[in-house]
Order: structure tokens, then C-alpha cells, then sequence
């Protein structure tokens, strides 16, 4: 069987790395195609060589763009390689323009299409990732869902016969580097200057085009960080480094610590040491959960729900509608003494990804697709 992972951004890296070791242990041909839609080496070198992963087999280098833009770069730029390479499957993660450009292209080309982490809604359709995950789960052949939750929304959209639940690979990952963290086999994350790690500090992250492309929110959530308490290490995206440049927000202010995005071990190792998380981005959220850290979410909404019901992630639209007291106390709360069980798997869930390609593969939507 030959399976090609199509990939670009951070999160989709890291799930990558739990998956190529899962294909490494078998007979299996896995080939990894970068996109380059993340062509910052903190957001992509360092995870190929901190996880471990076998550098790409093609690397597209399409940059970035408008969504339209970077969107058809990745589809023309796949055409050729798929022609060449004619695999049982494409394999696709998350919720990227890359995501969803690899889906289109291999159904164009008959190509059968697993998606990783389907089935997820935030039911805004304001994100672009709504619209790629939407479209991508509609195309798709296998739909390999982390959650029961997604499982449900899956049916919901009539999709329950090309669905299978595989569990969260984050997970997988997640727990091997805590694991390696707490043993001592990675060294201290590169926190911004003056951050105590033996102190109490907030980890944050802000990227989304909803918290950042408008200035007076973007200024209003950054003037939130830098009224808190305690220090806060601001872990600057790019985006939002380029976004609050543009739009003359100085970053570096009361509480506040910038610092640069982390490799993935530094990124545990720094979520470990910390009182808690902020954050817009998805993948955060839910590795606060997985380390036992509060997370204070700055949207309306979560795609990670059950984060929200074990009450490890608490929504916060806009800081500014909670006075200065009950902003701290939401971000400093303390944890929750219910056992939150394991809703996104036992860190098995890359080996359940090969096993239900193996599976499909002889299916005869599969062998249809195939022909």
C-alpha cells in the first residue's frame, strides 16, 4: 500500500510525526509531501527535525498568499505529483488551505481520499478552517474521526458510511514528549527574557484572523494579556507579529513577554512549567488538556468541546467584558478535580489510522475509486 501525506502547516507536522512512525513499522510505502504553506523554519524545519520525521519527499514551496492564492498554488503544484506517483491513498490533516487543496486535487485525479481529524465543527463559518474541514470531509472516502463528537457531527451531515472513529493522534505525540520532558531528555524551553519558569506565568498564543486582522480587538486583547497579574509569555505567531506591526500595536507591555513560536518539545516542556494557557488556536487547547494546565480560550467558540465540559478550557470572547478581577481569576483559576477521562484515545490512534487504511483499502468504494 502507498500512502502520501500531504502537509504544510505546524499542527499538521505534528500530527505527521506520530503517523510516520506508525508506517515505519510496517511494509507499508509512505511518502510526505510539504506544501510550504508554513515556510517559516520555526513553524516547520524545527518539527521535522525535533519529532524525528523523514524530510519530505517533495516539497512544493508555495509560500503564502491570499487563501485563493495559496489554495490553487497547492492545487496545481499537486497535479503532476500525483500523476507520478498514482498512490492507494492521499492522506490529508486537519483543516488547512493545504488540506483542502490536496483533497480536491486527488479527487480530480480518482485517488482515494482518508481525512485526519474529520469530522470537527465550530459551526463559525467566518473561519477558513470551517470551510476547509466542511468541504474536505465531503470529498473524502474515510473519514477518520478523533472524538465520538465528531463521530456525530459526521452522521449529522449523513457521512456515518465513510466514517470511522481512529482517535486523536495528538495524543499519540503529546504524551511521548511529556513523557521525554519529564525524564529530563529535552532541555529547558527558550522562554522570552524575563520570564521565572519557577514562578507562576501564563503561556499565550494569538494568531487568528479573527483576533488579529482588526486592529482595535487586536490592541484590546493584547492590552487584556498586558493587565494580568502574573508575566505572560507571549509566544508571537508571524501573523500576529506582522499584523500587530502593520497596525502600529506595540506587543511588549505590562505583564507581557515576547518571545518566538517553539520548537514542539519546547512548546510541552513550556506549557508543563506554567500556570496556564491563552490562547485562539485549536491544537493548544487541547495539549493544555492532555498536560493538566487551565486554558483560557479568547473565541466564541471551540471545536475541542470536551475540553470546555471536563472544565479544563473556558471560553472568553472578549476579555474586555469581564472586569480586570474576574479576567484574572477566569485565566488563574484553579484545575478541576474530576477525572476527565479520555475522550480523544490512549495514544494509539496513528497505529488506528494504518490499520483502517489497511481495512478500506479492500472496500469496494476503494476499489471503485481505484480503477
Amino acid at each position: 500500500m502507498k500512502v502520501i501525506s500531504i502537509v504544510g502547516a505546524r499542527p499538521q507536522l505534528v500530527k505527521l510525526a506520530p503517523i510516520a512512525a506508525a508506517f515505519a513499522e510496517t511494509e507499508h510505502e509512505h511518502r510526505i509531501v510539504h506544501t510550504g504553506q508554513h515556510y517559516d523554519a520555526d513553524l516547520s524545519d524545527v518539527f521535522f527535525s525535533g519529532l524525528g520525521i523523514p524530510d519530505p519527499d517533495v516539497h512544493l514551496g508555495v509560500g503564502s498568499g491570499s487563501h485563493g492564492v495559496q489554495t490553487g498554488a497547492v492545487l496545481s503544484a499537486l497535479d503532476p505529483v500525483f500523476e507520478a506517483e498514482r498512490p492507494d491513498w492521499v492522506l490529508v490533516y486537519g483543516d488547512t488551505n493545504s488540506t483542502v487543496a490536496g483533497a480536491l486535487s486527488a479527487v480530480k485525479m480518482h485517488l482515494p481520499v482518508a481525512h485526519l481529524e474529520a469530522g470537527l465543527r465550530s459551526f463559525n463559518r467566518r473561519m477558513p478552517e470551517e470551510h476547509n474541514r466542511v468541504l474536505t470531509d465531503h470529498c473524502a472516502d474515510l473519514l477518520l474521526a478523533p472524538t465520538e463528537e465528531a463521530m456525530r457531527h459526521l452522521a449529522h451531515e449523513g457521512l456515518a458510511a465513510r466514517s470511522a472513529l481512529a482517535g486523536d493522534v495528538m495524543v499519540d505525540i503529546c504524551l511521548r514528549i511529556r513523557d521525554a520532558v519529564l525524564a529530563g531528555e529535552h532541555p529547558a524551553p527558550a522562554l522570552p527574557e524575563g520570564i521565572d519558569r519557577t514562578q507562576p506565568f501564563l503561556l499565550a498564543t494569538l494568531h487568528r484572523p479573527d483576533n488579529t486582522d482588526d486592529p482595535e480587538r487586536l490592541d484590546a486583547l493584547v492590552g487584556a494579556l498586558a493587565g494580568l497579574p502574573v508575566p505572560v509569555a507571549l509566544l508571537a505567531h508571524p501573523r500576529l507579529v506582522a499584523r500587530a506591526e502593520e497596525h502600529g500595536i506595540e506587543l511588549a507591555r505590562g505583564a507581557i513577554q515576547v518571545g518566538r513560536p517553539l520548537p514542539y518539545a519546547g512548546l510541552v516542556a513550556a506549557v508543563l512549567a506554567s500556570a496556564g494557557v491563552v490562547t485562539d488556536s485549536g491544537g493548544l487547547q487541547k495539549e493544555a488538556f492532555l498536560l493538566e494546565r487551565i486554558c483560557t480560550t479568547v473565541r466564541p467558540e471551540t471545536e475541542w468541546i470536551e475540553t470546555v465540559r471536563a472544565g479544563w478550557n473556558t471560553l472568553v470572547p472578549d476579555p474586555h467584558e469581564l472586569s480586570d478581577v474576574k479576567w484574572a481569576e477566569t485565566v488563574l483559576r484553579p484545575s478541576p478535580a474530576d477525572d476527565p477521562g479520555k475522550p480523544y484515545g490512549d495514544g494509539r490512534a496513528a497505529h488506528n489510522v494504518v490499520r483502517l487504511l489497511e481495512e478500506w483499502q479492500d472496500s469496494p468504494q476503494h476499489a471503485k475509486r481505484a480503477r
